[in-house]
């Protein structure tokens, strides 16, 4: 059993992922060394951070050349838009499945 500690109470040299991430570090294969919970209401379980010892943590892998051009590609074809065909200049939104003129358009002819 991992130890738990109540919401913003966790001792120095632990951090969760997206600390360690913002001091450029990441886990780096090591254990959960503790958790935080953190009550929530309506008979829902306790929110869960994991936290993980600084100290064990290892640089960020910088991004290669090949991993930047892979990335570059993966968001070009987010902003694509599949009804139209055109790059509209923003990550389209999963939520619509297309741009937002093309998602407003049969709102607008039923009107």
């Amino acid at each position: 059993m991992i130890p738990t500690y109540p919401w913003r109470c966790a001792p120095d040299g632990l951090a969760t992922f997206r600390q360690l991430r913002a001091q450029g570090l990441r886990p780096g294969g090591q254990d959960v060394a503790a958790q935080l919970e953190r009550p929530r209401r309506r008979r829902r379980g306790p929110l869960v951070a994991y936290l993980y010892r600084v100290d064990l943590a290892v640089p960020v892998r910088p991004m290669t050349p090949a991993k930047q051009a892979a990335l570059e590609r993966a968001n070009a074809a987010r902003r694509v838009c599949p009804q139209c065909g055109r790059d509209v200049g923003y990550r389209i939104p999963v939520s619509l499945g297309m741009c937002v003129p093309c998602a407003d358009a049969p709102t607008q002819l039923a009107a």
